[in-house]
């Protein structure tokens, strides 16, 4: 860190490098810092009436908290929310894996650019734009369904909308960006010539990946599967477009409780819960990958 601003210093000057650190710690205070700060706060308070706040009542409890457990159905939906947004982590993990692979160790140089470009293209267009893409792609009488039929896999199109595995797959297209390019910088610095020594002394590919590859990725991993996951598990627009009654995901019951049940109080113990869940998947990536701080920061 000294190394950083020391050369940021040198570059910049004293006074536009104080300008910068001022910029940067403001928008840190009021943007991310205070309105946590808020939100602890109104979790621990009973959801009352303007005239009482500050009263009697007004005091800190637990209550909020302990609906979670006690709510039977908005518990499910956590717990769904939890294995899902893991299952949409290990699916994207298992797509991105061979094609960074692919970019960074296999891709001819003069053809990365254009190859990276294509891959970035579509993510010029609003999330909310490409989730409507996935809803006409999966819709009863979509492409898709058209397709199955017309190959015989189906008799009749199938409902796709409305389900965990319509939000699943809309979920890693949306993401898959987040896991593609950390692996991929991470594999960008793996010297071929070990990938070489390896393949001459007659080991296989999967040996190849066990070995070497997937050691050296550890820290381009743990942030892919880091960022995914914490992506997944507080996405609203793409359950909301692609899910149904029977899919819902936490966040809508959080949504639901500050913009439609008009209790605040609730909505922030919920977000702050599922801070705390975000908060426990990283710390078990980075002691599952055996990675700290400084590795992912690289």
């Amino acid at each position: 860190m000294g190394v950083v601003m020391g050369g940021v210093l040198r570059r910049y000057g004293p006074v536009l490098t104080a300008a910068i650190l001022l910029a940067v710690a403001s928008w840190l205070l009021l943007l991310v810092v205070l309105p946590q700060v808020l939100m602890v706060d109104f979790s621990f308070r009973p959801s009352l009436p303007p005239s009482k706040a500050g009263g009697p009542e007004d005091v800190y409890t637990l209550r909020n908290y302990a609906t979670l457990w006690t709510n039977q159905i908005h518990l499910a939906i956590f717990l769904k929310t939890i294995w899902a947004s893991s299952l949409v982590t290990a699916v994207t993990l298992a797509v991105c894996y061979p094609v960074a692979f692919y970019l960074a160790q296999v891709a001819p140089r003069r053809r990365l650019p254009t190859l990276v470009l294509m891959l970035v293209i579509p993510f010029w267009i609003n999330e909310l734009l490409r989730t409507f893409a996935w809803y006409i792609i999966l819709a009863y009488n979509g492409p898709l369904n058209a397709l199955l039929v017309g190959l015989g896999i189906f008799s009749e199109p199938q409902r796709l909308l409305g389900g965990d595995a319509g939000v699943i797959v809309g979920m890693v297209y949306v993401y898959i960006l987040f896991m593609v390019f950390p692996i991929m910088n991470a594999m960008e610095s793996l010297d071929r010539n070990q990938i070489e020594a390896a393949r001459d002394l007659g080991a296989g590919w999967l040996r190849i990946h066990r070995r070497i590859v997937i050691p050296h990725a550890k820290p381009g991993i743990a942030v892919g599967c880091i960022m995914t996951f914490m992506l997944a598990a507080g996405s609203y627009a793409v359950p909301a477009l692609l899910g149904g009654p029977q899919s819902r995901w936490f966040t809508e019951v959080i949504y639901n409780w500050f913009f439609e049940g008009g209790n605040w109080n609730q909505g922030a113990a919920y977000a702050f819960i599922l801070l705390i869940l975000c908060i426990a998947f990283i710390l078990l990536m980075m002691r599952l990958f055996r990675v700290g701080l400084t590795d992912i920061a690289k």
